[in-house]
């Protein structure tokens, strides 16, 4: 085994994941997570069938499934009076794929039970400020304190101390568009699709969380003015209502409930052209942010975990394993990356006449080739990481 104690730093759904496999495969494991509690962050995630296979690799698919809203479809939906333009019926994804809803915090308490569970340290208030790559690598603390592992894996997100270490600092930029999340009482029986209101500059997405107690809101609008990367900040849910009131029927009452609603900045960042160094690698939003315009943030960071835990125990050197962890993950990420950034302006269009006739031939499609439109994502939700490494 080329690793035997390994440190991975961020408690997100990558980290735990990656300490999950790594304990079950015999490695000594610590997590270290700045915040002072593993608490509800974060709002709703989209697990499709790709990620659920490493969820269900780990032994936690099961207790996924039980807490989590298995969805039937995905609504794309013009904004005014909410008409249905196209339908892609999930129910129709081959057999032993399913296509679930939950809330972030669920997932990481889940993985991070797991792993408690499995022997890995979880050690929190602890704020990384360099690594150093090396024969050990050389982790410096922001209150002074230093220590070293075999291993140490990034999985600390969009800005990463461990990706700088490998890449230098890479300055992403604003797409023009931000972003409002919130969760709010399911007011309009809201069924177990994710429901995507198409109108010009803007969309709002939708989906029951929690067996269909609460709604995740996710509203996307263009503008010029650029908002912080980041879920910290907040905003007057007034100026999310505001900005989104051409929208009617059960979005407009759904965003009647929101009372402070998480803003952010949409940025673009490059995939990391290195993934690993001397001891040192890096996974999920620290090696490939995305967009949120494929549902796939959460599901790539599994793959990533499942993948470079495979790689490290499969009896090469540590060298090789992180060369062939990169070789066969990036250009996967690469791809869907990419087609999450050309995804937004398909909800977006602004002119009527170009709206209006796009939404008619969706919905022609749909009706006449449903197989066909689910059948576009069979590359991303019939891959399978497990059996690829």
């Amino acid at each position: 085994m080329p690793a035997k104690s390994v440190t991975i730093i961020g408690g997100g759904i990558g980290g735990f994941a990656a300490a999950l496999a790594l304990r079950q495969r015999g490695c000594d494991v610590r997590v270290l997570e700045q915040a002072e509690a593993i608490a509800e962050v974060g709002a709703g995630l989209q697990i499709s069938p790709n990620g659920l296979r490493v969820l269900e690799a780990l032994g936690v698919g099961g207790a996924l499934r039980a807490g989590a809203c298995r969805g039937t479809a995905v609504s794309l939906r013009d904004h005014r009076a909410g008409r249905e333009v196209l339908r892609l019926d999930l129910t129709r994804l081959p057999e032993g794929q399913s296509y679930h809803f939950v809330h972030r915090a669920d997932l990481i308490a889940l993985l991070s039970q797991a792993a408690r569970e499995a022997g890995v340290q979880v050690r929190l208030l602890q704020k990384v400020a360099a690594v150093r790559p090396g024969a050990p690598v050389r982790i410096e603390m922001a209150n002074g304190d230093s220590c070293s592992a075999d291993l140490v894996i990034g999985a600390d997100g969009l800005h990463s101390v461990v990706r700088s270490a490998l890449n230098g600092v890479v300055a992403p930029f604003f797409t023009g568009q931000v972003a409002w999340r919130a969760v709010v009482p399911n007011l309009c029986g809201h069924p177990p699709e994710a429901r995507v209101h198409m109108g010009p500059g803007r969309h709002v997405v939708s989906y029951p969380l929690r067996g269909g107690e609460k709604v995740n809101l996710v509203a996307v609008e263009e503008r010029r003015q650029w908002t912080e990367e980041g879920w910290s900040q907040h905003d007057d849910a007034g100026n999310l209502r505001a900005a989104f009131a051409g929208f009617g029927g059960d979005v407009a009452k759904l965003l009647a409930a929101v009372e402070r609603p998480g803003l952010w900045g949409l940025f673009r960042h490059p995939v990391a052209r290195h993934w690993h160094g001397q001891g040192v690698a890096i996974l999920g939003d620290a090696a490939h942010p995305t967009l949120p315009f494929m549902a796939q943030g959460a599901n790539m960071a599994l793959e990533d975990a499942w993948a470079l835990a495979a790689c490290l125990t499969s009896g090469t050197d540590m060298d090789a394993a992180l060369t062939r962890y990169q070789d066969l993950r990036r250009e996967r990420c690469v791809k869907i990356v990419e087609a999450a950034n050309g995804n937004a302006w398909k909800y977006h269009l602004s002119n009527p006449l170009i709206r209006g006739v796009a939404h008619m031939g969706m919905g022609v499609l749909g009706r006449l080739a449903p197989a066909k439109m689910l059948g576009q994502f069979d590359w991303i939700y019939g891959y399978d990481v497990t059996k690829a490494v």
